[in-house]
């Protein structure tokens, strides 16, 4: 594991040092011809000021996305092939903070290389329509929305009461699974959406790769909104096949079996002008099968806020994660006693020094950090540096 780790670490300079090489810009660029490929770096120096433990770590992030028009190169009209590898080094600085949710949005808890995406796409225009197969990081189109994306606390990414769901997770950083999603837009700002997930998450890289098809079940999961100025949007999720109760037990001693869903809803909006954008998210779970009851976010993104630096922005944001009784309850059975809800603050600024590079100073401070009602808030301060490239 730890010479891999030292190959990553390897390539990830490479790829620092082709960046500061090129004056292109590769944090968003207009995808042309027949195809496009980007390379990104993600830096993060994390220190915690105060919390289970303090101390410096770092995480790092590699991400190469590779996106194929077979249209233009063979003639299949509306067709696409998307991939994107992940590198991810580094220490683990939450296990200092002691947070339940996390405190960053790159932190790995193994040193692999893994195919994170590999899916096809076909356009359906006289359905409005368009489908997907293969893996595909379910948080990219589910449960996200842009004006939560420069924060980096995981939750702001998709909620709690999702993330912890399933045998190892579901389809989102850092192991997808094979899904098929349906994606239907029948006006300019509407659109609804359907997925259905391979209930556990591996890829070619993870330890084990690939898992077996619908062994475990299936994620359903369904998203209906409406975009522009103002997005809205409401989603519902559920496992196929019942998880095992976290507390309930059969006579015989077998954990019960029980369905795990939950829903959620996204709404953001313009505050006083288009500059300013406010967000509010809020997610619900059974609280059966999942450490996680529900739990919400809301927060603030300004762009352009600093005069003559148009690449400028500021996000405010705050987050709870309300725990489920039934797993305070067995912590307790267990002589740990937990707080019902931890709650987490973040502020956070991004600035381009170079086209091809951005500096990002992060603060976070977790109040009741739920780990143990006797935990030490968590203080927390990073300094992330993205670089990277496009081509063509």
């Amino acid at each position: 594991m730890l010479k891999s780790g030292h190959r990553n670490v390897a390539i990830l300079s490479a790829i620092a040092a082709m960046a500061s090489a090129t004056p292109a810009c590769a944090e968003a660029s207009e995808k042309h011809g027949a195809v496009a490929i980007d390379a990104n770096y993600v830096h993060d120096l994390v220190g915690i000021a105060q919390g289970q433990q303090t101390g410096l770590r770092r995480t790092d992030l590699l991400s190469l996305t590779a996106d194929l028009s077979l249209g233009e190169l063979a003639g299949w009209k509306g067709t696409s092939l998307h991939f994107k590898a992940i590198a991810g080094t580094g220490e683990q600085p939450n296990a200092l903070a002691g947070t339940m949710q996390g405190i960053n949005n790159v932190e790995v808890s193994t040193n692999r290389v893994r195919l994170f995406e590999a899916y096809v796409e076909q356009d359906l225009p006289k359905l409005h329509a368009s489908l997907r197969i293969g893996f595909s990081d379910l948080n990219s189109e589910f449960y996200a929305n842009d004006a939560a994306s420069l924060l980096i606390a995981p939750a702001f990414g998709i909620g709690s009461e999702l993330s912890a769901t399933g045998s190892n997770g579901p389809a989102i950083f850092p192991s997808t699974a094979a899904t098929v999603r349906v994606k239907v837009q029948p006006g300019d700002s509407s659109y609804v959406q359907f997925a259905a997930v391979n209930a556990e998450s591996g890829v070619l890289g993870d330890q084990g790769g690939v898992r077996p098809l619908l062994r475990s079940g299936a994620l359903l999961i369904a998203e209906a909104g409406m975009t522009g100025k103002v997005k809205l949007a409401l989603g519902a999720w559920s496992y196929t096949r019942r998880q095992d109760d976290i507390r309930l037990t059969t006579p015989a001693g077998d954990p019960v079996a029980s369905r795990a869903r939950g829903g959620y809803l996204l709404a953001e909006a313009p505050v006083f002008s288009d500059s300013l954008r406010g967000f509010l998210r809020a997610g619900i779970s059974d609280g059966d099968t999942t450490p996680y009851s529900g739990g919400w976010q809301a927060g603030l993104l300004a762009n352009g806020l600093v005069p003559h630096r148009p690449d400028s922005q500021l996000s405010l944001g705050v987050n709870q994660a309300y725990l489920s009784p039934k797993f305070r309850a067995n912590a307790a059975d267990a002589g740990e006693a937990m707080r019902a809800a931890e709650t987490a603050f973040e502020l956070t600024y991004a600035d381009k020094l170079a086209p091809w590079l951005t500096v990002q100073p992060d603060i976070q401070y977790v109040w009741n950090p739920s780990r143990a009602t006797g935990a030490r808030n968590a203080l927390v301060f990073t300094l992330r540096l993205r670089a990277g490239l496009s081509w063509p």
